[in-house]
């Protein structure tokens, strides 16, 4: 369903499982990334209404979701650590040439932004199915079902405002390049690398 052409290596689990309080500040931050790229996209698209409206739904679910996983580090006696690169972003952020026109550079942000929340949908489902913390578990499965909603929309607003066929183009190169981006990854105890 989410068109990822490299899954990730279940022995990430493995990472994860011995760095929990390190993986929960990460997904904090991409949390807090996640409201910035909708409130981004409403500052940068003020003009398209439907895409507005529902990153402001966005940015109300994604800091509600950095509460929920805040809370998680607080529960558990940790203290939220510092923000460091997210050298999958970084990457991603490479594929499309700068410039273009608006629609272009628009269509640009969404399909990254839907790859993303596939590739973050992808790896709460290892991490569901996986993790020996049931109460962590349980947790991330109900991440996993809200992140597939956040790739669709992503992708369908890409696909309403630019020309279907090149947008679908640019989506499979892109998946293509990500899944090099990831032979080279899955090693860290972050969420996307």
């Amino acid at each position: 369903m989410l068109g990822l052409k490299l899954p990730t290596d279940p022995r990430w689990v493995n990472i994860v499982e011995k760095n929990i309080e390190e993986i929960l500040t990460d997904h904090a931050y991409c949390e807090q990334k996640a409201t910035s790229t909708a409130i981004s996209l409403i500052v940068s698209f003020p003009e398209y209404t439907e895409l507005v409206q529902e990153m402001v739904a966005l940015v109300k679910e994604e800091i509600s979701h950095f509460k929920l996983v805040h809370d998680k580090i607080v529960e558990r006696g940790w203290v939220m650590g510092r923000d460091r690169k997210d050298e999958y972003v970084i990457a991603l952020l490479k594929f499309f040439p700068k410039g273009g026109s608006r629609t272009t550079q628009l269509v640009h942000r969404l399909l990254i932004a839907a790859l993303i929340e596939a590739r973050s949908c992808e790896r709460f489902r290892l991490l569901s199915e996986q993790l020996e913390d049931k109460e962590l578990a349980e947790f991330y499965y109900k991440l996993m079902v809200s992140e597939a909603g956040h790739y669709t929309m992503f992708l369908g607003f890409a696909r309403q405002y630019g020309d279907r066929k090149e947008v679908d183009e640019k989506w499979k190169s892109l998946l293509a390049y990500e899944a090099e981006v990831m032979k080279e990854l899955s090693t860290g105890e972050s969420i996307h690398g």
